[in-house]
């Protein structure tokens, strides 16, 4: 193999490796779901592809995000940097957005003050926890601030999110999950068929 030819090849796994960071950080980027607080709509093993691009995309050396095609809305499944530990990623359901005044009564959560229809929620204690003891069950009145969304868990009653850590910075957010790739059933060892290509919502 000639000089020239190594240098070909060289040239072109640069720039594949290059498209390949690119679209990790601005476009696609695949998570894994390694927890169930988002059952059912979501199982421990499934592997997602996260929109980047949707909330805009933060340039190198920036903390602003530029392009932002919309902000994140109530039901979006979204995936962000978790509040206490940064190098971590939560998956979670905005529930609330800048301005809106959420509130939880007997594990019923209200929107400036309409309760929600939520057919994704899962409650697996029939015990209410008293506001005296934690806010899983009662929590609120509490208005999300500008620049911030207020998320839970599907599986209410499983879940460590905004009722106890506080609100997601919208710059914190790296997207939103849009289909299922893929999905493992650790148990059972073998794949849940039935759910890859699966739409998430």
């Amino acid at each position: 193999m000639t000089k020239r030819k190594i240098l070909e090849y060289i040239k072109s796994i640069a720039i594949a490796i290059l498209i390949a960071l690119f679209i990790r950080a601005y476009i696609i980027q695949a998570f894994k779901i390694p927890s169930g607080s988002m059952i059912p709509t979501l199982l421990v093993g499934d592997h997602l592809l996260v929109a980047k691009f949707i909330y805009g995309v933060k340039p190198p050396l920036s903390s602003k995000k530029i392009l932002v095609l919309e902000n994140p809305k109530r039901g979006d499944i979204v995936v962000f940097k978790y509040p206490e530990d940064p190098a971590r990623d939560f998956i979670k359901r905005v529930i609330a957005v800048e301005g809106d005044v959420v509130e939880g009564k007997n594990k019923r959560i209200y929107v400036n003050g309409v309760e929600l229809n939520e057919p994704y929620a899962r409650h697996t204690d029939p015990y209410i926890h008293p506001r005296e003891l934690d806010p899983r069950d009662n929590f609120g009145p509490i208005v999300v601030p500008k620049g911030k969304v207020f998320v839970m868990g599907d599986n209410r009653d499983q879940s460590y999110d905004s009722r106890f850590w506080g609100f997601v910075d919208l710059k914190d957010i790296k997207g939103k999950a849009l289909v299922i790739y893929w999905s493992w059933d650790n148990d059972k060892h073998k794949p849940r068929l039935e759910r890859i290509g699966k739409l998430i919502k």
